[in-house]
C-alpha cells in the first residue's frame, strides 16, 4: 500500500513540473546602461510576471534601487511561446506595450510605442 501512495505521489509531483509555464525561472539581462540584471518570472494571477532579483555592473553585483521591483508586467501567453503585457525600462522609468517570445532557454523581450510598430528588443537568457 505504501507503495502504491509513494508512486501516485511521485506521478503528481512529475506531472506538475511538466505544466511549468516556459516563460517561469530566472533570467539574465542584457546589459542597459552599462548595468544588468537577473530578473524571476513567475505567475501573477493569470498572467507572468518578472522580477527584479539581482543586479550587476562592471564592480559585480551591487544594491540597485531597482531590487524587487517588476519589469515584465500582466504578460499573458498566446500559448505558442508568445506573451503581450507591458514591460518597464529602469533606465528611462518608462512602461512599454510590451512582447515577449519564448524558445527554449532564450526569450526575447520588446517594448514597444505607436500601438507595437516600433519597438526596442533584448535577448535573455535563462540561468535558471
Amino acid at each position: 500500500m505504501n507503495k502504491i501512495i509513494l508512486a501516485a505521489v511521485a506521478a503528481i509531483s512529475m506531472a506538475g513540473a511538466a505544466w511549468t509555464d516556459p516563460a517561469e525561472g530566472t533570467w539574465q539581462t542584457e546589459p542597459d546602461d552599462g548595468a544588468y540584471a537577473l530578473v524571476v518570472i513567475a505567475p501573477c494571477g493569470a498572467a507572468f510576471c518578472g522580477t527584479i532579483s539581482r543586479t550587476f555592473n562592471a564592480s559585480g553585483e551591487y544594491k540597485s534601487p531597482n531590487l524587487g521591483r517588476q519589469i515584465v508586467i500582466d504578460m499573458v501567453a498566446a500559448g505558442d511561446g508568445s506573451y503581450a503585457g507591458q514591460v518597464w525600462r529602469p533606465s528611462n522609468d518608462k512602461i512599454y506595450i510590451g512582447k515577449m517570445d519564448v524558445s527554449g532557454d532564450q526569450l526575447r523581450l520588446r517594448g514597444c510605442v505607436a500601438g507595437g510598430l516600433f519597438c526596442a528588443s533584448q535577448n535573455w537568457v535563462r540561468v535558471q
